[in-house]
């Protein structure tokens, strides 16, 4: 008798066992993987996507790996481990990312896939794409309305700015079109001059291609670079010249010589991903445009600047800029795009 007592408390134990597993796997938490090509501390492009998945992290408990390298044949090779390790989502942060997911997510066809920066059309693919051409044409008019401003110490007389990019690709391409296009309708007569480095991951390069815009007759350049970008800012400030940042606010990395900056909402989209997969509303063969209607781009409010002059800050660029802002908006203003970068 009582061997058939234990023997039934041991098979109830053992049937409670295998009942709780697919909970315990339920509870497991989502591993999400966000491959970069290049590194954190950017204070731009890569950060913002790493504090949207922080965010998740907190918000939905998720495991999360980053791999770093600006190295083209790591940034394969990182995608390529994380796949096979069966990764719930792997967040593709940048068009050179998005290249790779289009050309290996057939191959893993049980992996969720996001990519910010580059339209990818596959079953197991969700991409999101910016309209950076509408940001940057605030940021054009911002930067063409402040070179007029000769009461400003560093501004000089002549209707000059500048613009700095890493790589020449087409999300940055659609970065310059849209920043001539701000600066033209302020003043058809300022000139625009452009620079690319050739790579996103170095300052001294960045900090160079500024000083020799700068001794062009630039007083105010944009800096469109990722980690490049750190070099353009550095150089407004040691030169006592201006910038504009980009992605992140970088207002406050030196106060009173960065008038605005940007804002490209990476970390939106980086979290967006994680809330599809965990709420189960990830879509394949899905492209989200996130422009200034939807709050995806646009400029600060230039407060830190606002305090960094006092009495000497041209209001009348505000002004102007949330007039601009609503004709985009509307649609009274189109804003031109280039036609090699991929939205849909």
């Amino acid at each position: 008798m009582k061997k058939k007592v234990i023997l039934s408390i041991a098979l109830s134990l053992l049937v409670s066992c295998f009942v709780a597993l697919p909970a315990l796997a339920a509870n497991k938490p989502m591993k999400v993987a966000l491959v970069l090509a290049g590194f954190l501390g950017d204070k731009s492009f890569n950060d913002s996507a790493y504090e949207g998945l922080q965010k998740a992290k907190k918000d939905f408990g998720i495991e999360l790996k980053v791999l770093e390298s600006k190295n083209p044949a790591d940034w394969e090779s990182n995608l390529l481990s994380m796949a096979s390790a069966n990764y719930d989502l792997i967040v593709g942060a940048s068009t050179q990312i998005a290249e790779l997911v289009k050309k290996h997510a057939g191959e893993f066809p049980k992996v969720k896939f996001g990519v910010i920066d580059g339209a990818v059309k596959a079953p197991n693919v969700q991409s999101i794409v910016f309209a950076q051409n509408e940001g940057s044409f605030l940021a054009g008019a911002a930067a063409a309305l402040f070179t007029t401003h000769k009461e400003i110490p560093g501004v000089n007389d002549k209707k000059i700015i500048g613009w700095v990019g890493g790589m020449d690709i087409p999300v940055l391409q659609d970065f310059l079109v849209g920043y001539k296009q701000g600066a033209k309708h302020i003043d058809p007569s300022v000139k625009v001059l452009v620079s690319f480095a050739g790579t996103f991951n170095d300052p001294l390069k960045g900090k160079e291609l500024t000083l020799a815009q700068f001794d062009q007759g630039a007083d105010i350049v944009m800096n469109v670079a990722s980690n490049t970008g750190n070099g353009v800012l550095e150089a407004a400030n040691e030169k006592g010249k201006y910038a504009i940042g980009v992605d992140l606010n970088q207002d406050a990395i030196y106060p009173g010589h960065i008038l605005t900056s940007m804002l490209k909402r990476v970390d939106r989209a980086s979290y967006q991903l994680v809330q599809d997969v965990q709420k189960n509303t990830f879509k394949g063969n899905k492209v989200v445009e996130m422009g200034i209607a939807s709050g995806g781009v646009g400029l600060t409010d230039m407060s830190v600047m606002k305090k960094a002059l006092g009495d000497k800050f041209p209001a009348d660029i505000l002004k102007k800029i949330q007039q601009l802002t609503e004709d985009v908006k509307s649609g009274k203003i189109k804003v031109e795009a280039y036609k090699g970068f991929q939205r849909d």
